[in-house]
């Protein structure tokens, strides 16, 4: 890997770049916590070589939602379930959109 593949990845939101410890204190929040919701399998973080957890700004910013209903009261598990559920509604209210998209294009008038 060269210099210029590493900076690369910097930009790379899925690339797992931060430690356990690091990422709970970007978040705030305790190792445990980071632990708990793998278990419930809201997000998987890659292992390095040493068989760490490396997690990726993506990861942290699911892992961020879910700790805003954690703190709100809700129960992990339903914290996590609720993350992955708006996760799933965002994802069919985008394929939705480019339906529209494609079903307008299609009944646009030829232009002259």
């Amino acid at each position: 890997m060269t210099a210029d593949d590493s900076y690369g990845r910097l930009d790379d939101d899925d690339y797992p770049a931060y430690t356990m410890g690091r990422a709970a204190e970007m978040l705030g929040t305790s190792q445990g916590f980071l632990r708990a919701i793998g278990e419930a399998r809201l997000i998987t973080p890659l292992r390095s070589e040493g068989g760490h957890r490396r997690y990726s700004r993506y990861q942290l910013r699911i892992a961020a939602r879910a700790r805003e209903l954690v703190d709100q009261g809700t129960p992990i598990e339903a914290a996590c379930r609720i993350v992955v559920l708006e996760d799933q509604l965002e994802e069919a209210q985008r394929i939705n959109a480019e339906y529209r998209r494609a079903a307008e294009a299609k009944e646009a008038p030829p232009e002259d």
